[in-house]
């Protein structure tokens, strides 16, 4: 029986979909392999995928050696109140860039976006300048505060999200008596919860992977997030690799969780708001 070409195409497109989702999948696999084993299988050759035995007494030591809960509780103070702070701003300047009439709008936005062309490279001294003078340096304000603020990339998601929601619903609530901010936070707001958890992701995502900001910013060991708490693995004179590939993993894992939760209103967030300019 002859196969139509479009069951061809997709058995070869899920095909190398798979491959190279393997592929991205190997390097995952081998920190979990890594965590597993002995040191007397770490650096041998050929490499050993399937440890004999398991030790998972590797997991117990990489949570006692450091304080990793500790990290661990640090890095979600961060990392919520970041998120927060992302899902409380940049649907306000998102839903102004997109159903609001004000002069100079257009003209701003553009700015908003060129934004997303400057490295944080370019900004990291006079950020770290401005926090200074305010005394902030050795707190986590540094790495919450700006996301109250705003961000470039997700003030433009939620920009292109809203552009898509009828404008016959604000109408119905404007004839109705409501006012322009009940109308964001009962009717707009409502119908953007797949952009308002990809942005959540998103920033989630960021802070709990963020080494350069607490690097920049912590100096006091009891305040490291786990991206910091990792380092302390790496000793003057050698490393405990299978330790830190199993800390590694346990960091890992919340976010892979995370994804998998809010995975279809994630997609559905990308999709809608690349759609209409």
């Amino acid at each position: 029986m002859k196969r139509s070409p479009v069951t061809v195409t997709s058995v070869l497109t899920y095909s190398l979909l798979i491959l190279f989702g393997f592929l991205f999948l190997i390097p995952f696999l081998w920190m979990v392999s890594t965590s597993l084993k002995p040191s007397t299988q770490l650096f041998v050759y050929p490499p050993v995928w399937i440890p004999k035995p398991f030790q998972w007494s590797n997991y117990a030591e990489a949570v006692t050696t450091v304080p990793f809960f500790g990290y661990l509780g640090n890095t979600l103070i961060v990392a919520a109140s970041a998120t927060i702070g992302v899902v409380i701003s940049c649907p306000l300047a998102g839903y102004s860039f997109a159903r609001l009439q004000w002069r100079g709008r257009d003209g701003l936005f553009l700015v908003t976006l060129a934004v997303l062309m400057v490295p944080s490279q370019v900004t990291m001294v006079s950020l770290f300048i401005v926090f200074s003078k305010l005394n902030l340096v050795g707190t986590f304000y540094p790495l919450i505060l700006p996301s109250f603020f705003g961000a470039p990339f997700f003030i433009f998601l939620m920009r292109q999200f809203f552009k898509q929601l009828p404008k016959s619903l604000e109408d119905a609530a404007r004839i109705d008596g409501c006012s322009e901010f009940r109308i964001y936070t009962r009717v707009m707001l409502p119908l953007c919860q797949p952009a308002l958890l990809t942005i959540a992701l998103f920033q989630f995502m960021q802070s709990w992977n963020d080494f350069v900001g607490p690097l920049i910013y912590l100096s006091d060991e009891t305040m490291y997030t786990l991206q910091l708490g990792l380092q302390q693995f790496k000793q003057a004179y050698n490393t405990e690799w299978s330790q830190l590939m199993a800390a590694s993993v346990l960091v890992a894992v919340p976010i892979i969780l995370f994804y998998f939760f809010v995975q279809r209103s994630f997609i559905q967030g990308i999709t809608f708001g690349g759609i209409k300019g």
